[in-house]
C-alpha cells in the first residue's frame, strides 16, 4: 500500500520577496545593529538589546522595493530603510512600557528587563538619534518628511490612549489611529523609495497610497491576532489592547454585531479586560462573523493597495510589491484558521 502524498505547504510570499533583496536587507540588518555604536558606552549595551531582535522588516522592506522598482535599490534606499525601521523600533519600545508587555519576539522586553525610566529613554534616543541620520539626505524634504512621519505615529499613540475605553468609537475614528501609528511610516517609506528616484508626483502618490494601506491592514492583521493568536507561536504577549482598554476592528464589529443585551455584557468584559471571554464571543456564531468581517476589511485593504500600482513599472519588483501584499493577506488566513 502506497502512502498518501502529502503536498508541501506552499511558500509564503514574504519569503519570496525578501528573497530578491536579501543582499540589501542584510546590509540594513549590519547598518541597524552599527547604530548602537554610535552612542556612549555606557548606554551602548542597551541600545544593542533593544535593536538586536529581528522582525519582519516590512518598512525597510517597503523602502527597499519602492526603489527597485523605480530604477534600482540605491545606497540611498538602504539608508532610508535603516531610518524607517530605527523609528519603528523606538515606538516598539515605547508601545510595551504603555502595553506592560512581557515578552516580543520571543525574548523580555526592554522595560521588562530593566523598567519604564529607562525604557521611556532609551526609545527617545532611538527616536532622536533616527531623526539625525535623516537630516544626512541631501534633500532637507526628505528629513522633514520622516520626522512627521514620526510625530503622526506619536500622535496616533496618543489618541488610541486618549480613546482607552470609548465603546462608542466608530470605525472610522479606528482607522484614522491606525493610519497614524502604522499606515504613516509605511507611507514614508513608500513616498520617499519614490522621491529618491526624482519620480514623478502621480506616480509617488500611487507608492505613497499603496504603501499607507498596505500598513493599515498589517496593523489591522496585528489586531486581530491580539485577540485570536497564539502566544507562543507569535513569541509577544497578546491581549495588551484589550486589557488597556483599546478598542480594535474586530471589537468594535463585535459591539456593532452585538444585541442590546449582548453589547452590555461585551461592554463589561471589556472594561474588565477580560481576553478569554472576548474571545470565546469573538469565536461564536452569536458574534455575527465580527473576527471574520475584521479580516475581510484587512483584505479589502490590500486589494485597494494593489490597485494603485497600475502606474508602476513592469518588472521583478513592482512584482514583488504585489507579493509583500500578498503575503500579509496570507497572515491574515492563517488568524482565520
Amino acid at each position: 500500500m502506497h502512502s498518501a502524498l502529502v503536498s508541501p505547504k506552499p511558500e509564503n510570499p514574504l519569503a519570496r520577496v525578501t528573497r530578491l533583496v536579501a543582499p540589501e536587507l542584510k546590509r540594513v540588518e549590519q547598518r541597524i545593529a552599527e547604530q548602537a555604536a554610535a552612542f556612549d558606552p555606557a548606554i551602548e549595551g542597551y541600545i544593542s538589546y533593544a535593536l538586536g531582535s529581528q522582525g519582519k522588516r516590512l518598512r525597510p522592506l517597503m523602502a527597499l522595493l519602492g526603489g527597485g522598482a523605480l530604477g534600482g535599490v540605491t545606497p540611498q534606499h538602504v539608508d532610508l530603510a535603516v531610518i524607517v525601521e530605527l523609528i519603528h523600533i523606538a515606538t516598539l519600545v515605547h508601545d510595551d512600557i504603555v502595553d506592560e508587555a512581557e515578552r516580543r519576539r520571543s525574548q523580555p522586553t526592554v522595560n521588562a528587563r530593566w523598567g519604564n525610566t529607562l525604557s521611556v529613554l532609551l526609545g527617545d534616543c532611538l527616536f532622536a538619534h533616527a531623526l539625525n541620520l535623516s537630516a544626512n539626505f541631501d534633500n532637507p524634504e526628505i528629513g522633514r518628511s520622516i520626522a512627521k512621519a514620526a510625530r503622526e505615529v506619536c500622535s496616533g499613540e496618543i489618541i488610541q490612549t486618549q480613546r482607552r475605553f470609548d465603546l462608542h468609537l466608530a470605525i472610522e475614528d479606528y482607522y484614522r489611529i491606525i493610519q497614524m501609528k502604522t499606515g504613516s511610516l509605511f507611507a514614508v517609506a513608500g513616498e520617499l523609495a519614490a522621491v529618491l528616484h526624482g519620480a514623478d508626483a502621480a506616480t509617488t502618490q500611487a507608492l505613497k497610497e499603496f504603501a499607507l494601506r498596505v500598513g493599515t491592514a498589517y496593523q489591522i492583521y496585528d489586531d486581530c491576532l491580539d485577540i485570536a493568536g497564539d502566544e507562543n507561536a507569535t513569541g509577544k504577549t497578546l491581549g495588551t489592547d484589550l486589557r488597556k482598554g483599546k478598542l480594535t476592528l474586530p471589537v468594535i464589529m463585535l459591539l456593532r454585531a452585538a444585541s442590546a443585551s449582548e453589547k452590555e455584557r461585551c461592554a463589561e468584559f471589556i472594561v474588565q479586560g477580560n481576553l478569554a471571554e472576548i474571545t470565546r464571543l469573538m469565536k461564536a456564531a452569536a458574534a455575527n462573523g465580527a473576527l471574520s468581517a475584521a479580516i475581510q476589511a484587512g483584505q479589502d485593504l490590500l486589494q485597494e493597495a494593489e490597485d494603485k500600482l497600475t502606474c508602476l513599472p513592469a518588472n521583478q519588483y513592482s512584482e514583488a510589491l504585489l507579493g509583500l501584499g500578498q503575503g500579509i493577506g496570507r497572515l491574515f488566513e492563517e488568524v482565520r484558521a
